[in-house]
Parts: C-alpha cells; sequence; structure tokens
C-alpha cells in the first residue's frame, strides 16, 4: 500500500503561482512513476506531468509545458508541482497518483494509488 497525501492547493490570481506537494508513504520503490492529474467540474480527469523516481526524467501535457514543472525529493519521499504563470482554465482539483508500472505514461488506469486532491482556484 502507498499513501499519499497533497497540500498546497488555494485561489490564486491569473498569473500567479502556487506549489503543490505530495508526500508519499507506505511501499514506495525507486522504479515508481509519480504523477500531477487534475479534474475540473464536469470534466474527466486529465493528466498534468509525470516523473520517475529512479531517473527523474519528466513529461507534461502540452497544456502546461512551460509554465509547470514536477520535481521530486528522494530524501523527503515528496513530490512537487511548481505552477506559474496560472490562467482560469487550470482551475481544478489536482490529484497526485502513483504508478508500480515503470513504464507508465500520461492514462489515468496506470496509476495504482491516489491521493485525496488539493483544490486550485484560479480567478480572472
Amino acid at each position: 500500500q502507498v499513501q499519499l497525501v497533497e497540500s498546497g492547493g488555494g485561489l490564486v490570481q491569473t498569473g500567479g503561482s502556487l506549489r503543490l506537494s505530495c508526500a508519499a508513504s507506505g511501499r514506495t520503490f525507486s522504479t515508481d512513476v509519480m504523477g500531477w492529474f487534475r479534474q475540473a467540474p464536469g470534466k474527466e480527469r486529465e493528466f498534468v506531468a509525470r516523473i520517475r523516481w529512479s531517473s527523474g526524467s519528466t513529461s507534461y501535457a502540452d497544456s502546461v509545458k512551460g509554465r509547470f514543472t514536477i520535481s521530486r525529493d528522494n530524501a523527503k519521499n515528496t513530490v512537487y508541482l511548481q505552477m506559474n504563470s496560472l490562467k482560469p482554465e487550470d482551475t481544478a482539483v489536482y490529484y497526485c497518483a502513483v504508478a508500480k508500472l515503470p513504464r507508465a505514461t500520461t492514462i489515468v488506469a496506470e496509476y495504482d494509488y491516489w491521493g485525496q486532491g488539493t483544490q486550485v482556484t484560479v480567478s480572472s
């Protein structure tokens, strides 16, 4: 089992920044993939970014590329999502997730454990 706890959400104006954190505990391994997803009201959950624990390699959704940065702190077992130049369309509940499949990509079903989510609201 893996437990994930997100924090750092809130209300911010357009153009502002937030940093989300996701603390992982339990049976985590260096081969895991950590991902951030988001879900806006009435929409499906969508991929935002992912990072491989072992290599640190990252990938991003086109909608956030150049504005968001995913990173990890292995010593703290924590993944971060730095969000800059926020837009109203970034408003959503943000979830972190762990995939045990080393080749996990952007698909929700590939991720095995999920946090409770944290609300991000960007006002115009």
